[in-house]
């Protein structure tokens, strides 16, 4: 495989989201076969988030993610790296607080918040261990941790029909959709070369992170790891 997309640098990947942030939404639902809102709850259940709670939503994208948190009754802050991610979110989400940061070094105090989640950001991040440690850094004491990420499928069969899917028919599917098409085929590459669900929680733990624990969805296409500081 060309690890060609895979050696981009911060600002290039931002730059890809930028030209891709007005369709991401409705684009990832079509390449997903509708499956995000299904993991979004998935999310928000392991978070579980309470009134008044201080919870960062990192790669938080348009923010479609971060707004179950604020109908919860938290205080969310939706922070993303690509500024034109963030001008959508603004227009669609104006209630919501919006925040430009690098998960790499986060613009935030020590202890600031009662839970940190990720949601199919972590892969796009150059150092993803650095950006645990980021997270660990500005969570309290007892705070939590939510990584919801693309994996491997655990049954081979169809871990094979899988990869076959990523590498050919997303990026065709994209093309249709997308005005950027090469950020689907980065993206096709990074999943392929991202951790298995075992070797990710061996990265939290190592990032200052106390407990990890992970369960698979939609047969492994995506883990949801939770861990505690």
């Amino acid at each position: 495989m060309s690890r060609a997309y895979l050696n981009k640098e911060p600002h290039e990947v931002a730059a890809m989201f930028d030209a891709v942030a007005k369709k991401y939404d409705i684009t990832n639902d079509v390449l997903s076969m509708g499956q995000t809102r299904s993991w979004r709850k998935a999310v928000v259940a392991a978070v579980a988030p309470t009134v008044g709670e201080e919870i960062l939503d990192l790669a938080a994208g348009t923010g479609t993610s971060t707004q179950p948190f604020y109908e919860a009754g938290a205080n969310p802050t939706a922070c993303d790296f690509s500024a034109g991610m963030i001008e959508v979110g603004r227009k669609q989400f104006p209630h919501l607080t919006f925040v430009q940061g690098d998960a790499m070094n986060l613009p935030f105090a020590d202890n600031s918040f009662d839970a940190v989640t990720i949601s199919f950001g972590l892969r796009n991040v150059q150092d993803p261990k650095k950006a645990l440690s980021e997270m660990s850094r500005v969570t309290k004491p007892g705070g939590r941790l939510v990584v919801c990420e693309f994996s491997h499928p655990t049954w081979s069969p169809f871990r094979t029909v899988y990869m076959e899917y990523l590498m050919k028919a997303l990026p065709a599917v994209a093309n249709k959709m997308s005005s950027n098409p090469d950020a689907y085929v980065y993206l096709a590459e990074s999943i392929r070369a991202w951790p298995n669900q075992a070797e990710l929680s061996e990265d939290i733990l190592a990032s200052g992170w106390k407990t990890c624990e992970y369960r698979d969805l939609t047969g492994g296409i995506v883990a949801l790891h939770r861990a505690t500081k």
